[in-house]
Protein backbone atom coordinates (compact mmCIF):
# COMPACT_ATOMS: atom_id res chain seq x y z
CA UNK A 1 0.00 0.00 0.00
CA UNK A 2 1.55 3.87 -0.59
CA UNK A 3 1.70 5.72 2.23
CA UNK A 4 -0.40 9.24 2.10
CA UNK A 5 1.36 12.92 2.68
CA UNK A 6 0.26 12.68 6.57
CA UNK A 7 1.45 9.06 6.99
CA UNK A 8 4.56 10.33 4.85
CA UNK A 9 4.80 13.35 7.34
CA UNK A 10 4.12 11.05 10.55
CA UNK A 11 6.94 8.53 9.58
CA UNK A 12 9.34 11.36 8.75
CA UNK A 13 8.39 12.32 12.47
CA UNK A 14 9.41 9.59 13.89
CA UNK A 15 12.45 8.38 12.10
CA UNK A 16 10.92 5.67 10.07
CA UNK A 17 11.63 7.31 6.99
CA UNK A 18 14.88 9.69 6.31
CA UNK A 19 14.43 12.71 3.61
CA UNK A 20 16.92 14.85 3.87
CA UNK A 21 16.72 17.75 3.59
CA UNK A 22 13.16 17.73 4.61
CA UNK A 23 10.60 20.11 3.92
CA UNK A 24 7.05 19.86 5.06
CA UNK A 25 5.29 21.66 2.11
CA UNK A 26 6.77 19.26 -0.22
CA UNK A 27 4.57 16.36 1.01
CA UNK A 28 1.21 15.86 -1.41
CA UNK A 29 -1.33 13.69 -0.74
CA UNK A 30 0.67 10.38 -1.24
CA UNK A 31 4.28 11.38 -2.12
CA UNK A 32 6.95 13.55 -1.40
CA UNK A 33 8.23 15.97 -4.20
CA UNK A 34 11.62 15.79 -4.93
CA UNK A 35 14.25 18.01 -6.21
CA UNK A 36 17.30 18.12 -8.54
CA UNK A 37 20.64 18.48 -7.31
CA UNK A 38 23.64 20.58 -8.90
CA UNK A 39 25.49 18.49 -10.99
CA UNK A 40 24.53 16.45 -13.69
CA UNK A 41 26.75 14.20 -16.42
CA UNK A 42 26.45 13.89 -19.80
CA UNK A 43 27.28 10.45 -21.20
CA UNK A 44 29.93 10.86 -24.01
CA UNK A 45 30.10 8.90 -27.05
CA UNK A 46 28.19 5.35 -27.98
CA UNK A 47 27.42 3.45 -24.83
CA UNK A 48 28.67 0.18 -24.15
CA UNK A 49 26.80 -2.16 -21.01
CA UNK A 50 30.41 -4.31 -21.28
CA UNK A 51 32.68 -1.06 -20.68
CA UNK A 52 32.43 1.63 -18.14
CA UNK A 53 30.39 4.96 -19.63
CA UNK A 54 32.35 7.65 -20.26
CA UNK A 55 31.12 11.10 -19.03
CA UNK A 56 31.86 14.76 -18.54
CA UNK A 57 30.48 16.05 -15.06
CA UNK A 58 29.20 19.47 -14.54
CA UNK A 59 27.83 21.74 -12.39
CA UNK A 60 24.30 23.27 -13.17
CA UNK A 61 24.39 27.10 -13.02
CA UNK A 62 21.33 28.83 -11.27
CA UNK A 63 20.73 30.31 -14.90
CA UNK A 64 20.21 26.55 -15.81
CA UNK A 65 21.15 24.18 -18.22
CA UNK A 66 19.69 23.10 -21.41
CA UNK A 67 19.00 19.50 -21.94
CA UNK A 68 19.44 18.17 -25.60
CA UNK A 69 17.72 15.54 -27.20
CA UNK A 70 20.00 12.57 -28.09
CA UNK A 71 21.88 12.77 -25.30
CA UNK A 72 22.01 10.44 -21.73
CA UNK A 73 22.25 12.78 -18.98
CA UNK A 74 22.72 11.47 -15.20
CA UNK A 75 21.65 13.63 -12.72
CA UNK A 76 21.11 13.41 -8.70
CA UNK A 77 18.03 13.92 -6.46
CA UNK A 78 18.97 16.57 -4.39
CA UNK A 79 17.28 14.92 -1.26
CA UNK A 80 18.84 11.64 0.36
CA UNK A 81 16.11 9.33 1.59
CA UNK A 82 15.58 5.88 2.74
CA UNK A 83 13.64 3.76 5.28
CA UNK A 84 14.54 1.07 6.81
CA UNK A 85 10.42 0.13 6.95
CA UNK A 86 9.40 1.36 3.82
CA UNK A 87 10.50 0.78 0.47
CA UNK A 88 10.22 3.85 -2.27
CA UNK A 89 9.24 4.45 -5.83
CA UNK A 90 10.89 7.53 -7.53
CA UNK A 91 9.22 8.99 -10.65
CA UNK A 92 9.22 11.71 -12.94
CA UNK A 93 5.96 13.59 -12.75
CA UNK A 94 3.30 15.72 -14.89
CA UNK A 95 5.20 18.89 -14.36
CA UNK A 96 8.51 17.14 -15.71
CA UNK A 97 6.90 15.37 -18.20
CA UNK A 98 4.81 18.14 -19.75
CA UNK A 99 8.18 19.86 -20.96
CA UNK A 100 9.12 16.63 -22.55
CA UNK A 101 11.61 15.30 -19.74
CA UNK A 102 11.90 11.58 -19.18
CA UNK A 103 13.44 11.00 -15.89
CA UNK A 104 14.27 7.70 -14.09
CA UNK A 105 11.80 5.67 -15.85
CA UNK A 106 13.75 2.59 -15.68
CA UNK A 107 15.10 1.68 -12.34
CA UNK A 108 12.08 3.21 -9.39
CA UNK A 109 12.03 0.69 -7.22
CA UNK A 110 14.45 1.59 -3.48
CA UNK A 111 14.28 -1.39 -1.56
CA UNK A 112 13.49 -1.32 2.15
CA UNK A 113 16.95 0.10 3.72
CA UNK A 114 17.99 1.68 0.74
CA UNK A 115 19.16 5.10 1.77
CA UNK A 116 20.84 7.50 -0.72
CA UNK A 117 20.84 9.96 -3.03
CA UNK A 118 19.43 8.90 -6.28
CA UNK A 119 20.90 8.39 -9.42
CA UNK A 120 18.45 9.85 -12.27
CA UNK A 121 18.24 8.76 -15.95
CA UNK A 122 17.17 11.67 -17.85
CA UNK A 123 16.20 12.73 -21.66
CA UNK A 124 14.67 15.41 -23.45
CA UNK A 125 12.30 15.16 -26.20
CA UNK A 126 13.23 18.73 -27.40
CA UNK A 127 15.94 21.43 -25.98
CA UNK A 128 14.63 22.15 -22.10
CA UNK A 129 16.31 24.72 -19.55
CA UNK A 130 16.43 22.84 -16.12
CA UNK A 131 17.41 24.49 -12.86
CA UNK A 132 19.13 23.25 -9.84
CA UNK A 133 16.71 22.50 -7.40
CA UNK A 134 13.84 22.74 -9.36
CA UNK A 135 11.01 19.94 -8.45
CA UNK A 136 11.77 16.93 -10.70
CA UNK A 137 9.42 14.49 -9.58
CA UNK A 138 7.36 12.49 -6.64
CA UNK A 139 8.64 10.02 -4.43
CA UNK A 140 6.10 7.39 -3.11
CA UNK A 141 6.64 5.18 0.13
CA UNK A 142 5.33 1.60 -0.15
CA UNK A 143 4.72 -0.79 3.14
CA UNK A 144 6.14 -4.39 2.75
CA UNK A 145 5.32 -7.51 3.30
CA UNK A 146 6.94 -10.30 4.46
CA UNK A 147 10.64 -10.55 6.42
CA UNK A 148 12.69 -7.37 6.54
CA UNK A 149 15.80 -7.50 4.30
CA UNK A 150 17.54 -4.49 4.53
CA UNK A 151 19.12 -3.43 1.00
CA UNK A 152 22.37 -1.47 2.41
CA UNK A 153 23.30 -4.51 4.26
CA UNK A 154 22.90 -7.16 1.58
CA UNK A 155 26.25 -7.31 -1.32
CA UNK A 156 24.03 -5.48 -3.95
CA UNK A 157 26.20 -3.23 -6.49
CA UNK A 158 24.56 0.27 -5.74
CA UNK A 159 24.06 -0.01 -2.04
CA UNK A 160 27.07 2.40 -1.04
CA UNK A 161 25.99 5.18 -3.85
CA UNK A 162 26.85 8.35 -2.41
CA UNK A 163 26.88 10.31 -5.91
CA UNK A 164 25.91 10.41 -9.15
CA UNK A 165 26.82 6.47 -10.47
CA UNK A 166 27.28 4.68 -14.19
CA UNK A 167 26.07 1.49 -15.05
CA UNK A 168 27.97 -0.89 -13.12
CA UNK A 169 26.99 -3.90 -15.71
CA UNK A 170 30.17 -3.93 -17.08
CA UNK A 171 31.09 -5.80 -13.92
CA UNK A 172 28.97 -8.63 -14.49
CA UNK A 173 29.58 -8.74 -18.30
CA UNK A 174 33.57 -8.39 -18.21
CA UNK A 175 35.44 -7.58 -21.32
CA UNK A 176 34.13 -5.13 -23.82
CA UNK A 177 32.54 -6.14 -27.19
CA UNK A 178 33.45 -10.18 -28.03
Amino acid sequence: MILTGPAIAAAVQAGEITIDPYEPSRVSANAYDWRLADTIRVCDGNLDAATPTAFTEQPIPDTGMVLRPDLLYLGITLERTGSETYAQLLNGDRTTGSLGIWVHVSAPLGHQGHAIRWTLEIRAARPVRVYPGMTFGKLVFLTTFGAPASYQQQPAKYASTEGIDISRLCEEIGGGVR
